[in-house]
């Protein structure tokens, strides 16, 4: 039998979906991966696995999805086009298909000016949107940009991003019109913590018919410490942390501001799995995996369905 995606088989049974990431390390050691992934089998449906996030430089998404895989999770790819043209991300997208990924997400990727090589040329031959289409082009035409056709196609359920805290919060819509027109299967958004704004986009994506044309996965962020939260509002873009969040992370003293975090991100999950449109949550702890485990815990989103 075919391996097929398995948030594509949670997804389509209408079970709420659990997604996490895992960042890949500054090294060339696969214990790390290996190590990540054990903490989260069984755990959840799927793992993102992100592409030199924040411009840093670490082992390749593709690589780490294939270690992940043997551990027997199913990976998310998340494929930036800051680093890649045309060429180098079609025949990534071949490559990732022959290993058996079953899954990619279509990113633009962190501006390299904020990574570890800020001397870096950025290349973006494609936009975020238009790695969706070239993406479900080759998929279902088995074409590559151009027209030419392929031996074989490959077999991706294909994601996208959306941040809804970004303003206007009309064009945030349209993006995400324009998303799902290219090919997303489902999107994943920007960690929520101001859920007033994020249920008025969700109505608004919902009144135009979107939140059946695609599964929205509601990103949360377990957060650390008030020093966490003053550098995520103040220097991380599109990110809108409320002001009574904030309080309550400062509220309480040093040593249980982790677990507020945590309260919090339980909190939202409980919001998200009553809330129209939303098919799913997307965890992201990085270098914080092991919080995952015990926020699905106590969210009510174990054990998962054996699919």
């Amino acid at each position: 039998m075919k391996k097929v995606s398995q948030l594509k088989r949670v997804l389509e049974a209408g079970v709420f979906a659990v997604t996490a990431e895992c960042g890949p390390p500054k090294g060339a050691d696969p214990e790390v991966v290996i190590a990540k992934a054990e903490m989260l089998r069984g755990k959840i449906d799927s793992v993102n696995v992100t592409d030199n996030q924040t411009a840093i430089v670490r082992m390749s998404s593709l690589a780490a999805c294939t270690l992940i895989k043997k551990v027997g999770l199913d990976p998310v790819l998340q494929m930036v086009v800051r680093d890649r043209n045309r060429i180098a991300i079609q025949s990534d997208i071949l490559g990732a298909s022959a290993l058996g990924i079953r899954n990619i997400l279509c990113l633009s990727g962190d501006h390299q000016i904020f990574g570890n090589q800020p001397q870096a040329v950025g290349v973006f031959d494609l936009d975020s949107i238009q790695l969706v289409e070239v993406v479900k082009t080759m998929r279902d035409k088995g074409k590559i940009l151009g027209g030419e056709p392929l031996d074989s196609a490959p077999d991706l359920f294909i994601g996208a991003a959306a941040n809804p805290f970004a303003d206007p919060l009309e064009f945030r819509v349209v993006r995400l019109a324009k998303k799902i027109r290219a090919g997303a299967d489902f999107i994943q958004t920007q960690c929520i913590y101001n859920l007033k704004r994020f249920e008025a986009w969700v109505t608004m994506a919902e009144d135009r018919g979107l939140t059946e044309k695609v599964c929205i996965l509601g990103g949360v962020t377990p957060l650390k410490s008030a020093g966490m939260v003053r550098y995520m509002k103040s220097k991380v873009a599109g990110m809108d942390i409320p002001d009574e969040i904030i309080k309550r992370i400062e509220g309480v003293s040093k040593g249980k501001q982790r677990e507020e975090g945590i309260r919090i991100c339980v909190e939202t999950i409980s919001r998200l799995k009553e809330m129209p449109g939303i098919k799913g949550v997307h965890i992201m702890a990085i270098e914080w995996e092991e919080s995952v485990v015990e926020i699905a815990q106590r969210a009510g989103l174990l054990p998962r369905p054996d699919l």
